[in-house]
Formats: structure tokens, sequence, C-alpha cells
């Protein structure tokens, strides 16, 4: 697939970010390998949709084996959201999905986009629409290893007024980003899951606002362009020392000035996401993994640097 891989707001995005659409690697199958690397992980990254249409970004595990592939356009994933996970209920047949395949001790990758076609007890069916990998930058690696989630319920809570969730916010060097393309887009839309990653305190919290640095990338720009058209998203903060998932739905924008990039080192751009609503699930979640080392490229980024500029201190 060329560039017909992108839909109109990825190349709106593009366009704003000063970079030329290039062939991409976007594939309407999965490759073998993308198939083997799925079908060995024990956990995988979605997004879905609430029945509102907002964005939900979760975590689903097993044991590996518990993805599989039987032809290169379907993914099988033997797993569903559990009773207290905001997305319950929310990956029914027919609904845009995204899934995100990463191996955080290897830094390796791999991204499926598509419709769910059957849903039973015990999972789910995707016929994947797109199918691409991504570099390995910004990943910190960790030593993964399995724990048994807690059974206990979210606590879930308006706005960003939730102190535990500033703290894992506040240490957080990852965190997965779930959004969906505004209705109408044609066939290179959809649902996707991305991992943002960065020095702890890349994230920065003012009263109800995040405000995330954007780093260089595949230059794709399916986040930020799927944000352009449909400003809510999804965010999910994983702790892996602990398995509290913090989940967040939040309304995003874009700043694409050079003023809001040199508040990052290394950034290009910055965006923020206004919260309206969150859960927190303490040990939700088996996965867990101890730092090993971070990214290469994270490590030559910093972290914020003097005062939000006036678009930014208006969002606060």
């Amino acid at each position: 697939m060329t560039e017909a891989a992108f839909h109109p707001d990825e190349l709106a995005a593009q366009a704003l970010a000063g970079v030329a659409t290039r062939r991409a690697g976007i594939r309407d199958f999965m490759p073998d390998q993308h198939r083997i690397f799925f079908a060995a992980l024990p956990y995988l990254f979605v997004a879905t949709s609430d029945q509102s249409g907002w964005p939900l970004a979760t975590l689903l595990e097993g044991n590996p084996g518990f993805v599989t592939s039987p032809d290169p356009a379907t993914l099988r994933i033997d797993s569903l959201p559990d009773t207290t996970d905001p997305a319950a209920g929310a990956i029914r047949a027919g609904a845009e999905i995204g899934i995100l395949g990463i191996d955080l001790g290897t830094r390796r990758r791999n991204r499926a986009n598509g419709t769910v076609s059957a849903v039973d007890a015990h999972g789910f069916s995707v016929l994947v629409r797109q199918s691409f990998g991504n570099c390995p930058q910004y990943i910190q690696r960790r030593s993964i290893t399995k724990a048994v989630p807690a059974e206990g319920e979210a606590r879930e809570f308006a706005c960003l007024d939730c102190e535990h969730a500033h703290s894992l916010i506040r240490r957080a060097d990852t965190f997965f980003v779930a959004s969906r393309s505004r209705a109408g887009i044609g066939p290179g839309g959809g649902a996707d899951i991305s991992h943002r990653g960065g020095r702890p305190g890349f994230v920065r919290i003012a009263g109800d606002t995040l405000f995330i640095p954007d780093f260089p990338g595949n230059r794709y720009f399916n986040t930020l362009g799927n944000l352009i058209g449909e400003p809510r998203c999804s965010l999910l903060f994983p702790d892996f020392e602990t398995g509290d998932l913090l989940v967040l739905q939040g309304l995003a924008a874009v700043d694409w000035s050079i003023g809001a990039a040199e508040l990052v080192q290394g950034s290009e751009r910055i965006w923020h996401v206004r919260v309206v609503r969150g859960w927190y699930r303490p040990r939700a979640a088996g996965l867990r993994g101890a730092l090993l080392d971070y990214s290469p490229v994270t490590l030559r980024t910093g972290t914020w640097s003097g005062e939000l500029n006036p678009l930014c201190a208006a969002r606060e």
C-alpha cells in the first residue's frame, strides 16, 4: 500500500509537520513474521470505543499463544476485558479496533487495525485492515514477569482529581494512547493505539490537562492525524511495579508552534489532553516489568523547562 493508506487527516497532520508523504510500509495483511510475533506475546494493548464513541485503551493478557493468526488477514485473541475494566463490553462484532503488540524486553512492536468480526465467551476475532511495524524508539526495555491480578473495583473519578493518578503520571516513562478517525473518513480510518515514551516526568500535569511532548517518530502521524478530526481519546498508564492501571478519557489538541516544541528538548510539538473521566484500577494487571534500561533515543530527550506558552497556559 502507498500513501492511499493514509486518511485525509493523517495527510493534514503530515502537512502541518512539514513532512512529505512517502511510501508507507502499511499492508492490508500481516506478514508471517508479524503473525508469529503476536502469537508469542503474553499481553496486547487494544483500542476500542464505548457506546458513545469515546475511545478506550485497555490491556489484554494471557499465556503466550492466546493470540493466534489462522490466516494473514485474521487475528484471534482468546481474552476479553474483565468486568472491572472500563472497556468491558466494548469489544463488539463490527466495532473498530486497534491492536499494538510490543515486546518490552526487545523493543520490537507491530500494529494491526481493523474490525471485530466475531465475539464469543472466550475472546474475539479481528479482520485486519492495516498492518505495519514500528521502530524501537522511546521503548524502555524491561524484564517481563507475570503476577496474579487483584480482584478489585475500579475507582472512577471525574476530571483529574485522583491522587494516585497524579503520582503514576509523574513517575511514568511509558503510556499508550487510543484514538479513532472521524466518521466518514474512508477506508484508511478506524481505531488505533500507539505507544509513547520519555523520561519520567515527560507528561506534565496542569489542572485537569496533560501536556505531552511529541518526539520524532515514523512520520505517519496516525495518532495526531486522528486527533485533528476526532479529539476524543483515551490514555492508559501502566505501573509496571505494582500492576496498577490508570485509564483516562479526554479531549486532545495539538500545538504545532515552534515555541511549544522548545519547551522539551527533542520535542517537535506539544499535544495536550483535557481529562474528563478516569478510572484507577489497583493491581488489575498481571504484567510486571523491572526496568533494564532506557531507550537510547529517550536519553537524548529532556524534560519540561520554562513555563507553558500562552496557548498552552490557556488550556490549564
